[in-house]
């Protein structure tokens, strides 16, 4: 099974704008406790929780590189298709998270999210399975809601101290002469693979605006998993990239390599 298509044509579907419906509370905290208990290895009572909401999990091996990972997903079509996924690395302990809020609305993020996945050993994605404007108001925008299944599995990670980065896209404009903007949501500091990240991507020709040290647009201040991040403790990597910095092209190809890297040096540290 190719991981990576499984992920990238499910997360089409919210190109459709079906009506999402969050959650309601009682549900994401069975979620939670759901995936707390998955990632400690209870998978008998991860199981029944999950399924109390409507998610079941699947084992699925990739074909290309051979590791495996542990889907929670809707067991049917309906109103927790909406609500996302998450793949687990179940081959080896968890070290990082990648999280896309935005899938097709910030176009190409899911594929790089699926991308990484695939780049490093020890990690999660979790992504947004609705369109940003398919839900009344802002509810279907993932990234500024603490009322949705994607904000419940994140603070399931971060109360777990992993570390995460998360992928948005922007329009080129004028005003913003940049190809990727970094910052630490609402952290005014930014640790050293934050740095890294960003002297990476520059001495490979991508225009960085760093947003603990300089003045940027779509900082992510007012982010949802920014803030429970800054929380809890753990660490957090706002990404937003221009088009040309996601999909093909060159410029794809070095954000690629950079966020690979930074995923790649958690998943050694937590060794």
């Amino acid at each position: 099974m190719d991981v990576g298509n499984r992920i990238t044509e499910y997360a089409k579907r919210a190109g459709s704008r079906d009506q999402y419906k969050p959650p309601g509370k009682a549900q994401r905290e069975r979620l939670s406790r759901g995936v707390g208990h998955l990632l400690d290895g209870d998978f008998e009572t991860a199981e029944k929780l999950l399924d109390s909401v409507g998610l079941r999990i699947t084992g699925l091996t990739d074909t290309a590189s051979g590791r495996r990972y542990d889907e929670v997903a809707a067991r049917e079509p309906g109103r927790s298709a909406g609500w996302g996924r998450l793949y687990l690395n179940a081959d080896t302990a968890l070290r990082w998270s990648v999280q896309v809020p935005h899938p097709v609305a910030d176009r190409d993020t899911e594929t790089l999210g699926a991308r990484l996945l695939e780049s490093a050993p020890g990690g999660a994605l979790v992504i947004a399975g609705a369109h940003r404007e398919a839900g009344r108001g802002d509810s279907a925008d993932v990234a500024h809601r603490t009322d949705s299944a994607f904000h419940a599995i994140v603070g399931e990670l971060q109360e777990r101290g992993v570390p995460g980065a998360q992928l948005h896209g922007f329009a080129r404009k004028s005003t913003r002469p940049h190809d990727a903007v970094l910052s630490t949501g609402a952290a005014l500091t930014a640790p050293e693979e934050a740095t890294v990240l960003a002297d990476f991507m520059e001495n490979r020709g991508l225009r960085v605006c760093r947003g603990w040290s300089d003045q940027c647009p779509l900082e992510g201040i007012t982010n949802a998993q920014g803030r429970s991040a800054k929380r809890h403790g753990a660490t957090f990597v706002h990404v937003e990239l221009a088009p040309r910095a996601r999909g093909d092209g060159e410029d794809a190809a070095v954000a690629l390599r950079a966020l690979s890297r930074l995923l790649a040096g958690w998943a050694g540290a937590g060794r």
